[in-house]
């Protein structure tokens, strides 16, 4: 599956500012971590950065086994996750130079012992390479206090201002 399967530009109002469809790829692929955000089923927002890793049309992320981003999944699995990329203030234009993605989906917590080992070794890779030869042993050390939650991705979008 290609990321840029799930990639429109059509909620864009800003036309001119559509990030290309290989970019906004690139970006979800390679970005350092994104902005989940979930709501709590009192109907309050709740936005929380996260380091992520994308595989094959979902992004993976890990937590404790309880917190607010959990039970508001449970409550309502619709999310969306942020991820921002280069930018740069320019001061004397009273502006910024961005690049950034929005990614729609739904959230759930990952069962299957193999799918968690799975995304824990991709987002070791991704964060720890370096360390890869210790992940295993670190990732089954810590397996039953760590929680994987997947995003089914839905739709993508990109902006940037160059």
């Amino acid at each position: 599956m290609n990321i840029n399967d799930f990639y429109t530009s059509e909620p864009i109002r800003r036309k001119d500012r559509v990030l290309e469809e290989q970019e906004t790829g690139n970006l979800v692929e390679t970005g350092e971590y994104g902005i989940l955000s979930t709501i709590s089923s009192s109907g309050q927002p709740y936005g929380v950065p996260l380091s992520y890793v994308y595989a094959e049309g979902v992004l993976y992320f890990h937590c404790a086994t309880e917190g607010e981003k959990l039970e508001n999944i449970r409550y309502e699995p619709n999310v969306s996750f942020v991820i921002v990329g280069k930018t740069e203030v320019l001061e004397k234009s009273f502006t910024t130079k961005y690049e950034s993605v929005i990614v729609f989906g739904m959230a759930s917590i990952v069962e299957e012992e193999e799918e968690k080992i799975n995304a824990l070794m991709l987002l070791s890779k991704k964060y720890c390479s370096p360390a890869m030869e210790v992940a295993p042993l670190y990732i089954r050390k810590s397996l039953d206090r760590t929680c994987i939650v997947k995003i089914k991705i839905e739709k993508i979008t990109g902006k940037s201002k160059k």
